[in-house]
C-alpha cells in the first residue's frame, strides 16, 4: 500500500503544471539559472529514474530537503506531525467515545425519544462538512460569544501551557470529530441491534443478569468486532480531514504545511509529508487488525 502511495504522489506532483525551478528562483529565473537548478535537483532526468532515486533515498531515511524552508523534510514533517497528532488524536477519541455511546443508547432505546434525537443529531453531523462546521463555530463561539480563540494552537502572548492548548483545541477537535462520530454512531447502532437479537443475549437476560451487564459485558463486546474496523476507517478520515481543518483554524500541523508547500511548489516537502502521514495511517490500521483479532479469535483461523 505504501509503495502504491509513493507512486501516486510522485506522479501527481510530477504532472502539476509549471516548473519547480522557476518557482524556486522567482525573479532570478533566467534560462541559465533554471537549467542549472534543474540539473542540481535532478529534475532534468527521466521521471522513472527520479522516482527510484527518491524512493531509494526515502528507504534510507532521507526524505529530501525543503527548498522553501531550507531544512530536511523529515525534520519539518516530524515537528508538524506532533501538532497534527494532538488534533487528530483528540478528534479520534471524541468520535470513538461519543459515537459508540450514542450508538449504544440509540440501540437500547430503539424507536424511543433518545433514539430519534440521536438519529437526528447524527444526520446533521454527517451532512455538514467539517470545514463549514468549523467556520460556523468560529463565527458563533469565537467572534460573537468570545468563548474560544479564533485560531492557532497557543496564545500569541502568554499561555503556552496545557490549559491554553485545550482552550485552542476544543473547536477544531469537535469540528473534525463531528462527521466521524456520526458515522461511528450509525454503525454502532446497527451492530448493537444485530447483537441484541441473538439467542445468547436473551439467555443472559433470562438468567437474571443485570441489564447493564448484558449491554456492556456481552452485547457491546460482541458488537465491537464490527465497530473496530469502522474506527480504523475513521482514523483515515480524521487524518485527511486535518488538512482543511488546520487551514480553517490555522493549526500548525502537517495539513497546513502541505497546503503551504503545494502553493510554493515545494515538491519534496509535499511528497515527504503525504508519505509520512500515509505510513502513520497504515500502521494504525495494522493495530486495528490486531485488536480485532484479539476480540474475535475466529479471525485468527
Amino acid at each position: 500500500m505504501l509503495l502504491g502511495i509513493t507512486v501516486i504522489v510522485f506522479l501527481i506532483m510530477s504532472l502539476i503544471p509549471g516548473d519547480p525551478a522557476t518557482a524556486i528562483l522567482g525573479a532570478y529565473a533566467t534560462p541559465e539559472n533554471v537549467e542549472k537548478l534543474n540539473r542540481d535537483l535532478g529534475l532534468d532526468r527521466p521521471m522513472v529514474e527520479r522516482y527510484f532515486i527518491w524512493l531509494g533515498n526515502m528507504l534510507q531515511g532521507d526524505f529530501g530537503r525543503s527548498f522553501s524552508l531550507n531544512r530536511p523534510v523529515i525534520d519539518e514533517v516530524a515537528e508538524r506531525f506532533s501538532a497534527t497528532l494532538v488534533l487528530a488524536g483528540t478528534s479520534f477519541v471524541l468520535c470513538a467515545l461519543f459515537g459508540i455511546a450514542a450508538g449504544v443508547v440509540s440501540a437500547v432505546r430503539q424507536y424511543g425519544l433518545a433514539d430519534r434525537l440521536i438519529t437526528f443529531a447524527v444526520l446533521i453531523g454527517i451532512s455538514v462538512p467539517s470545514f463549514f462546521l468549523g467556520m460556523i463555530m468560529i463565527l458563533f463561539f469565537a467572534v460573537r460569544l468570545r468563548w474560544f480563540p479564533v485560531s492557532g494552537m497557543y496564545a500569541i502572548y502568554g499561555g503556552g501551557d496545557l490549559a491554553d492548548l485545550l482552550h485552542h483545541l476544543v473547536m477544531p477537535a469537535v469540528a473534525l470529530a463531528a462527521v466521524a462520530a456520526g458515522v461511528v454512531a450509525r454503525l454502532s447502532r446497527s451492530a448493537m441491534l444485530e447483537v441484541l437479537r441473538q439467542d445468547y443475549i436473551r439467555t443472559a437476560r433470562a438468567k437474571g443478569l443485570r441489564e447493564r451487564r448484558v449491554i456492556f459485558g456481552h452485547a457491546l463486546r460482541s458488537a465491537m468486532v464490527s465497530i473496530i474496523p469502522v474506527l480504523g476507517l475513521q482514523a483515515g478520515f480524521v487524518l485527511s480531514g486535518a488538512v482543511y481543518i488546520e487551514t480553517v483554524f490555522q493549526w500548525p500541523g502537517v495539513g497546513r504545511m502541505l497546503v503551504d508547500a503545494i502553493l510554493k511548489r515545494d515538491l519534496m516537502l509535499v511528497q515527504g509529508g503525504v508519505v509520512f502521514v500515509a505510513a502513520a495511517y497504515v500502521l494504525f490500521n495494522i493495530a486495528v487488525d490486531v485488536a480485532q483479532a484479539l476480540l474475535d479469535p475466529r479471525i485468527k483461523t
